[in-house]
């Protein structure tokens, strides 16, 4: 780059935000990062962080000044249980966001946009079966998305459509299957399956029991956060315009998630099965058939290479706030 490329990060408090921030100070970006609030772990790498509420366009229209690239990942959304609690909530705060954000994107002269969708745009009707057949990016229609969450994503990704169509704002869509590693909310009910997974087993005694949501034959695949931040980049910088999975296509059950949470601890677990709690989709998992052609690359830490230094962090955490983390003797240097 001969002039230092301008970024905006928005929800650069957040998990993915945090970690794309560094990625792309490292890439030789300068590189804004936008909240309603500072990081949650850790000081953010940004050259400027500012605290805006992006539900309003004034501050949609501050955020996005002189800025060639706009990586929008600011959303209201959390783990099952609580997108499932707060379907208005949901849809409205994001649905402002991300219009806010696409119209002071487009007034901003912004070179390039990328929205970050979810896999939870997919029908509920093909999700059915633990047993689960890889949803491809045209599988989103018919559509029956997750209610609130999903809706808002779906109807996003079409007003990008619109704006590359209708203005020439060049924008990207990445559909996200569930991330997971260090610096991700592990507590307090928006955090995902394995930062959840992760915080009880390191609570858990060994020989202990650990509650799992639903009966734990549910199926999912998990991304690494590295895999994640340079899907993100590759996708921004790509020629394609629709829609892109970016996920693992490595299926697990979530109990077979305990499992290996609970090897990489050295504990003998018993799992207690809450079926009243929300388990989600019975299946899902990624087809990466069109990231491949795109790109000529997927995501590519395994499932175990991930968790170990998730459960790590996860568990130091813990420690640190003084809770009463059980370790088995000798597995701690």
């Amino acid at each position: 780059m001969s002039m230092t490329k301008r970024a905006l990060v928005t929800g650069a408090g957040g998990f993915i935000g945090h970690h794309l921030v560094k990625y792309l100070v490292e890439k030789g970006y300068w590189v804004r990062g936008v909240d309603i609030k500072h990081p949650e772990y850790e000081e953010s790498d940004s050259h400027e962080f500012e605290i805006l509420d992006l539900r309003r366009f004034d501050n949609c229209l501050i955020a996005t000044r002189g800025i060639d690239e706009v990586y929008h990942l600011a959303a209201d959304m959390g783990g099952i249980g609580y997108i499932t609690a707060f379907h208005a909530e949901i849809a409205r705060n994001s649905a402002m966001i991300n219009i806010h954000m696409l119209e002071a994107s487009r007034i901003n002269a912004v070179e390039r946009f990328i929205f970050s969708s979810s896999a939870c745009v997919y029908p509920q009707y093909l999700q059915k079966s633990p047993d689960v057949t890889n949803l491809k990016e045209e599988d989103a229609y018919p559509a029956e998305p997750e209610e609130g969450y999903g809706t808002e994503k779906l109807f996003m990704e079409s007003l990008c459509k619109y704006f590359y169509e209708d203005y020439g704002l060049e924008t990207r869509i990445v559909r996200f299957h569930n991330v997971y590693g260090p610096l991700g909310t592990y507590e307090g009910g928006k955090e995902k399956a394995p930062a959840a997974i992760c915080r009880k087993v390191a609570l858990a005694p060994d020989g202990g029991e650990i509650e799992v949501w639903g009966d734990g034959e549910q199926t999912r695949s998990f991304m690494y956060i590295d895999d994640c931040v340079e899907g993100i980049y590759r996708i921004m910088h790509s020629d394609h315009p629709g829609p892109l999975n970016l996920g693992t296509d490595e299926l697990v059950t979530i109990n077979g998630l305990v499992d290996m949470i609970s090897e990489i601890a050295g504990k003998r677990l018993t799992k207690r099965h809450d079926l009243t709690k929300p388990q989600g989709v019975r299946g899902r998992n990624s087809d990466n058939t069109r990231l491949r052609q795109v790109l000529g690359w997927e995501p590519r830490i395994s499932l175990r290479e991930g968790l170990e230094p998730t459960y790590r962090w996860i568990e130091a955490e813990l420690r640190k706030s003084g809770r009463g983390v059980e370790t088995v003797a000798g597995t701690l240097s």
